[in-house]
């Protein structure tokens, strides 16, 4: 399996950008989902999650409200929709799959499969 994050860019404060997770090599319909990032000189947090069947959602409490996580099953894709970018946002975000249950969501090392990163730079 093989996930690859994209999308990340320059937005100013205050703006808006979408990243995606492309999943190859296996279906994810069956895995729960989650998108960490990784600011500079700092440890992986996690961001977002996502059930398998995309009915029950959890954020970090730095970006509830602002981001919100999907996926499209048929597609075999992930995405994080980023609001009202604030500079602290500015990081490397990972998707992440293959957990084995949804009480683990919020714990990277309990995810077997990692993205390679996509960066976002919040910045005027």
């Amino acid at each position: 399996v093989q996930l690859q994050a994209f999308g990340g860019g320059l937005v100013q404060p205050g703006g808006s950008l979408t990243l995606s997770c492309e999943v190859s090599g296996g279906t994810i319909s069956s895995s729960d989902m989650g998108w960490f990032r990784q600011a500079p000189g700092k440890e992986r947090k996690f961001v977002a999650g996502i059930s398998s069947g995309g009915s029950l959602t959890i954020y970090a409490d730095s970006v509830q409200g602002r981001f919100t996580i999907s996926r499209d099953n048929a597609k075999n894709m992930v995405y994080l929709q980023l609001n009202s970018t604030e500079p602290e946002d500015t990081a490397v975000y990972y998707c992440a799959s293959g957990l084995t249950a949804w009480r683990w969501i919020r714990y990277g090392s309990k995810y077997r499969y990692w993205g390679q990163g996509t960066l976002v730079t919040v910045s005027s």
